[in-house]
């Protein structure tokens, strides 16, 4: 599958998983195969399907593409086992034992739960093997709104109302009261806005628990803000140099079905545009930078990550980071380096080199 004498680096690209979100995580892929340069890498895709099993993955990045809405899976092939061993890393062999190819890096296209959340980071850190993106604690502290949050406001960023349900399911009057209407409720460790709903009324609150169940025993309720919804890009050098994308700002996220930014309205509808540059005064649009970078830190991020903002009459409120965001050739974290000089490619090449350089100090 890779060619060890050829001088490139082989890029294993890991995708689908155990998540909501295995779709999005082949599109993520497909887009990333499709623009790793061919000059300077070989990738090997390893495909996670949708029960956990590990196998050979699609070559063909077209297959890996969003095509009238119906979106791409992992198909049952060959099975093959990550080495676990330092003495073997990178290495991923067949059930028998045979060797389907050995990867220089990992680049985890995952999303969501097993995946972007600290187990895959961890499994391969005990073989040694270089990761793209941040490791295990920041991916783990990311993807669990609790922590995140928790980090954050150690910090001392603007961060909004909230509450987490774990053995009940049920707010007191003084939580009620604290929150206001509307409130959120989400998974605290889900993403693509899956399982959240729009609670307008507390008659309505135990449909959205159990909603929310659904995808995780641990429940986030926040406060409805009222503000633009603005993302920025953070992406890290090999030589440790940490940058902020311009920022983005959403319209039409009010769409989806249940008045707000949900999955069809995502990846599906069509319906939402971003303009790039938010059209943002010059002191707020450094301030959300400042704040992206500052979050990025807070966790102990490495490579990427997309910090998401409502921008209020009383400035910014982060509202949540994505330590590995979407790579479709739509998503925003893509977009916003574009329009801040960075291209897709060129994107890619800064990752993988941090990664790689990462691995050998």
């Amino acid at each position: 599958m890779s060619n060890s004498n050829s001088g490139k680096v082989r890029v294993a690209v890991v995708y689908g998983g155990r998540s909501s979100e295995h779709s999005v995580s082949c599109v993520s892929a497909g887009a990333i195969m499709a623009h790793l340069d061919p000059e300077k890498y070989d990738v090997i895709p390893v495909g996670i399907t949708v029960d956990g099993a590990w196998v050979v993955g699609e070559s063909d990045p077209e297959k890996l593409t969003l095509i009238d809405r119906m979106m791409p899976e992992v198909e049952h092939r060959e099975e093959v086992r990550p080495s676990l061993d330092p003495a073997h890393r990178g290495e991923f062999h067949f059930s028998d034992g045979s060797l389907y190819a050995t990867a220089d890096v990992i680049f985890p296209a995952l999303h969501g739960r097993f995946g972007e959340d600290g187990t895959v980071q961890g499994l391969f850190a005990l073989s040694d093997i270089p990761v793209v993106g941040p490791g295990v604690l920041a991916s783990a502290a990311g993807m669990d709104k609790e922590y995140t949050k928790k980090l954050m406001a150690a910090e001392g960023l603007p961060i909004g109302r909230e509450v987490i349900l774990r053995d009940r399911a049920e707010l007191t009057d003084v939580e009620k009261n604290m929150l206001g209407l509307p409130v959120f409720v989400k998974p605290a460790r889900g993403g693509s806005s899956i399982g959240i709903s729009r609670v307008t009324t507390w008659a309505n609150f135990p449909q959205a628990v159990e909603l929310a169940r659904e995808h995780d025993e641990k429940v986030i309720v926040e406060s409805e803000i009222v503000g633009a919804e603005v993302e920025c890009g953070v992406l890290q050098y090999p030589d440790g140099r940490i940058i902020a994308s311009v920022p983005a700002l959403l319209s039409g996220t009010e769409s989806g079905a249940g008045g707000f930014y949900d999955f069809d309205t995502k990846y599906l509808d069509n319906v939402v545009t971003a303009e790039i540059p938010a059209p943002l005064d010059e002191k707020t649009t450094e301030l959300i930078q400042s704040l992206a970078v500052e979050s990025f830190q807070a966790l102990a991020c490495e490579g990427l990550a997309r910090v998401d903002f409502f921008v209020t009459a009383n400035g910014p409120v982060l509202n949540e980071i994505n330590t590995m965001p979407g790579f479709t050739p739509i998503s925003m974290y893509p977009q916003m380096f574009a329009a801040s000089g960075v291209s897709y490619e060129e994107l890619l090449d800064v990752l993988v080199q941090q990664a790689v350089h990462r691995g050998t100090v």
